[in-house]
Parts: C-alpha cells; structure tokens; sequence
C-alpha cells in the first residue's frame, strides 16, 4: 500500500513538472521567440492611421487671383473591421443616420463594401455640431477627421481651362489633370492612439506629414477672360447659336491671357451633361474657311509663287474644269484680275483656288502639304491641356484636283480653333513660331521658390519676315478697313483680320443651313500685341441677322480686342503675385 502510493506521488510530481516545464517553454515562447508579432498586434490595435492627403497646389492667374484652391473640410469616418468585431452594422448605422443626415441603409452598404477595411469616409462636410455629437455620442469604430476639399472661386469662368480635380487623374479634366502630379503634392499618414471606442487619445509614433502639391501662376488673366466669356455668351445667345469658342493669346511668346467656350458649366456642381464639359477649343476641328486665306497666300509667297503684285483672273464669278469641278464666289460677286492683297480683301474662292493651281504647278502637292504643315495644320499645338486633336490634313497622295483648289480656301481640311490661333501668332510674330501655353511660373510647397516657365523663341522663320508683316499690316489690315471685316474696326486701334463663313460638313456632303462664323485677327495691325480668334457654330440664319463671320463673329472680336488692349494699358506693370502659403 505505501508502495502503490509512493509511486503515484512520483507520477503526479513527474506530471506536475511536465505542466510546467511546458507552462515555462509557452512563456519563453510567447515572451521571446513571438515578442515582436504580438507587440505589433497589439500597436495596431491600440492606433489608428489614416492617410493624411497632401493640401493641393493653388492655381491663379497671372496676377495673383485664386482660380483653384484647396480648404479644409471635416468628415466622419468608420473602421468596418474593428466595428464588426464588437457590433452590429446595423446598430451602429441607426445610431449615426441621425446626427450625420445620412440613410441608415446607406452607411450599411459602405461598412458592408469595405468590411475587410479599416478606413471609409461615411460623409464629408459635416458642421461643427455634428462634429460633437458623434465625439460624444462614443460609437466604437466611428471617429472624425480632417480632409482637404478643392474650391473654384472663379465659379464657370475658367471651367475650360482650369478644369476639375478628382481623386483619380484619369477622372480629372483641364490643368487639373495636365499638372495632376504636380499639384497633388505627397501625402502624409496620422497614427493615433486610440481608446476601446477607437476614439484619438494620442498621437503615435510612425506618422509623417504630408507635404503640398506644386502651384501654378497662369498666364491666363481674369479681366480678359471675363470680357471674353461675355462678348462670346452675350452673341451665342443673341444668334441662338449651337457653341461657340474664343481665345486671346499674345502672338510674340504664345501665352494664352483668355480662352473661353459655350456652352460652360459650373465645376462645383457638375451635371450629367458632358457636352457642355468639353473643351471644344481642342476637341472639335471644324473646317475654317475663308480664314485659311492669309496662311496659304503667304505660303504662296514664301515659296516664290506669287507677288504682291501678281494678278491673277478671277473669271467672273465662275470658274470650272476637269478635274475640280464648279467654284463660284461667295454672294454671286464678279471680279476680274486681283493682287493677293485683292483676293484677300475680297475673300474670292477663285483667286485662292487659282493660286493653290499655281503652287502645284510650281512646286508640287508635297510642297503645298509640308508647308501647310508648317504652320502647325495636322499636328497638335502642344498647349499644355488635356484632349487636343490634330485635324485633319490629308497626305498628298489622297489629293486631286479638288484638294488642289480647295485647301487654298479653307475646304477639305479640318483644323481646330487652337491651330488657328497659333497660325495667326506665326504671322504676327514676323514668320516665327511659338507655342500656346497657359503656365507662367511654378511654385515650390514652401511658396518662395519660383521657377519661369519660359517658351523659346526659334530662330527659325516659317515664312520671311517681311512676307508675315506685309500679310498682317496691308493684306489683313484692308480686310478690316474696306472688306468683309469692317464690323471689327476700332477707332482707337488698327485691326487687322479676316473673316470666315464655312458650310458645316455632314456625311460627307455640305449642310448648305449650317455654317461656323469665324474671324480671326488682332491689334495693333502695325505691331500686334495679341490675337484674337472667335468661331461661333450654327448661327440660326432663320432669325434675319445674319449668319456670316462679318456680321456674326467680326463685332464679338473687335469688342474683345477693344477691352483687353485698354486694360492691358493700364496696367503695364504687372502687380506683384500673392502669397500662395
């Protein structure tokens, strides 16, 4: 009997020394060899991080005012994974429906969505009383933060241009997306620790503050982008056109000071209607017409064709053969021999469809097509917004003789409203090429560190000097004087110009209803300090005023022309730029 009982004291003191040998090892193990992964189990459930978002660089134009900006903003966030450990999603939704104005079906859907996620935003915007309430109502897994929301203090004036900002680049329009990486800045992270209902008792010790996106300073300027947006939506409406579209642009170095198109919209609050989104500046070539004229007569010129002295006969009115058919004058006009200036003036289809003959014969179609090319027709202009087209320019090998007399005139090609107004710049600016741009400067997170966005001016010319300056101060400048332009003379500046009525294409065939009334030109004809193009798109000709670029487009541009250079000359000197921290 004492045997049998001293063996089982051994055997419980071997049993006992084996629990505790394995207690011992299970504490070794979890206190030494698992130390590091329960340690960081237990930090990330005692803290919270969240993405702090970099604050968004600020755009303005070229004299300081704010055309985008970020402000901050509050919103009410949840953790569905810490919250559907403890709670129901559906009592925690009726509890919150109430003090955030939100369903409390929809907060279920979003903590259902992103139930395997520790962050998702249930509201931005909240007031600072509903700020307190959900502090103090202490709903597990719910808390508050700080995000930063983009404002358009300049409301539909630069929707176009300035564009809007989302939270992907591909979902971004206008300089928002052209400069989305620049502007976004580099985001940071707030850890916090927090109590049993995930609410922020401290800070923790891995955050990193975000740092701000780069700003742009805009050559654009508010005061002419006003009296643009103005003059084109007042005419629009006054023709009850289909759109229209406008720009100003400094023809010596290619900054663009207004660019406008109508119909707009608001970007802080955005419709479903895309149409009224697109820039149709850069989006939508349309056959140019008559104010195609001047480029292909100072080609002609600079390829030694023809003269200014040159005549060429315009048969009367009427002019046709084998191989490109009938051309007849706009109106029923009859004229005999013309200068290039004459052509010009009197915007004669035959004088242009004679000289586009002659250059043919002369040097060749390839010839006729590099040099169109030149002036920046079939390629991008390489302005720096999104959605720019080329139009169409078609290779020679695709032309015949009706291409021959027609591209002379402004048919049979396609161009954009941009293209046309860097051509005009190449004319203005003594045959020398530049390229439109909306940026001025660039400026650093710390609002002191200013880099020039410079655009470099060729050296080369397109087309001579002398050829350009006699285009614009005598060719164009008579149109405005004596010919179809009269409607965009001004007293107080010479206007040069040229107008265009151009029969919208359809399926291949003209709408001899619809048409694009366009002028382009500018001021002073003798020294151009900007060019100005407007394009206004179905006229409604049932109306009686007119549909023509003369009486549609030619007033629109002499009144922007008239505003812009008596602002810009007040204000010579350039007032110095905000602060932008």
């Amino acid at each position: 009997m004492r045997m049998r009982l001293s063996k089982l004291v051994i055997s419980l003191s071997l049993l006992l020394i084996i629990i505790f040998a394995l207690l011992g090892w299970r504490c070794f193990y979890l206190q030494y060899l698992k130390r590091d992964f329960y340690e960081a189990k237990l930090t990330k459930q005692e803290q919270l991080s969240i993405e702090q978002r970099a604050q968004r660089g600020v755009i303005v134009d070229s004299r300081g005012r704010y055309l985008a900006v970020s402000r901050p903003v509050e919103f009410v966030f949840a953790d569905p994974v810490a919250i559907g450990e403890y709670l129901d999603y559906k009592d925690v939704a009726a509890r919150l429906q109430d003090i955030i104005d939100v369903a409390g079906h929809e907060i279920c859907k979003k903590l259902n969505d992103k139930s395997k996620s520790h962050f998702v935003k249930l509201k931005e915007g909240i007031t600072p009383d509903q700020r307190e309430k959900i502090l103090a109502a202490r709903i597990y897994g719910i808390g508050v933060h700080t995000d930063w929301q983009r404002y358009y203090p300049m409301g539909s004036l630069f929707s176009h241009v300035v564009g809007v900002e989302a939270s992907k680049k591909k979902w971004c329009e206008g300089l928002e997306r052209w400069y989305y990486d620049l502007l976004e800045g580099v985001s940071g992270r707030n850890t916090y620790i927090v109590d049993t209902f995930r609410k922020p008792i401290g800070l923790g010790d891995s955050s990193s503050s975000a740092v701000m996106g780069t700003s742009l300073i805009l050559t654009l300027d508010s005061a002419i982008q006003r009296f643009v947006r103005d003059a084109l939506v007042k005419r629009c409406k006054e023709f009850q056109a289909e759109s229209g579209m406008a720009i100003v642009i400094e023809p010596n170095t290619g900054a663009i000071l207004a660019m406008s198109c109508y119909p707009d919209f608001d970007p802080m609050h955005l419709t479903s209607n895309p149409d009224s989104r697109r820039n149709r500046l850069l989006t939508d070539p349309f056959e140019p017409g008559s104010i195609f004229k001047p480029i292909f007569t100072a080609i002609a010129m600079e390829l030694g064709v023809v003269s200014k002295r040159t005549k060429i006969y315009c048969e009367h009115g009427s002019y046709h053969g084998k191989g490109f058919g009938l051309i007849r004058e706009y109106g029923n006009h009859s004229y005999g021999n013309l200068t290039p200036s004459e052509i010009i003036v009197h915007s004669s289809n035959i004088g242009m469809a004679k000289m586009g003959q002659m250059v043919d014969k002369k040097v060749g179609k390839k010839k006729m097509y590099e040099s169109i090319k030149l002036f920046g027709f079939g390629e991008k202009t390489g302005v720096d917004l999104p959605g720019e087209v080329r139009g169409i320019l078609n290779p020679p090998s695709r032309w015949n003789g009706y291409s021959v007399t027609r591209i002379p005139y402004g048919q049979e090609i396609s161009v954009t409203e941009m293209q046309i107004a860097k051509a005009y710049c190449i004319l203005a600016n003594g045959g020398r090429p530049v390229i439109p741009h909306l940026v001025k400067a660039f400026v650093d997170s710390s609002g002191r560190s200013v880099k020039l966005q410079t655009n470099p001016i060729s050296a080369g010319y397109i087309i001579k000097p002398e050829i350009a300056k006699w285009i614009v101060s005598k060719a164009m400048a008579d149109v405005v004087k004596e010919g179809t332009g009269k409607r965009a003379a001004l007293k107080d500046y010479e206007v040069f110009g040229k107008t265009g009525t151009a029969n919208i294409a359809v399926d291949g065939h003209y709408d001899q209803k619809s048409y694009v009334a366009s002028f382009a030109g500018g001021a002073p004809a003798d020294n151009p300090e900007i060019v100005v193009v407007v394009s206004i798109r179905k006229p409604k000709r049932s109306l009686g005023k007119g549909y023509t670029g003369g009486t549609v487009a030619a007033p629109v541009v002499g009144e922007i022309i008239q505003k812009s250079l008596d602002y810009l000359h007040r204000n010579q000197t350039t007032q110095p730029l905000e602060d932008l921290d």
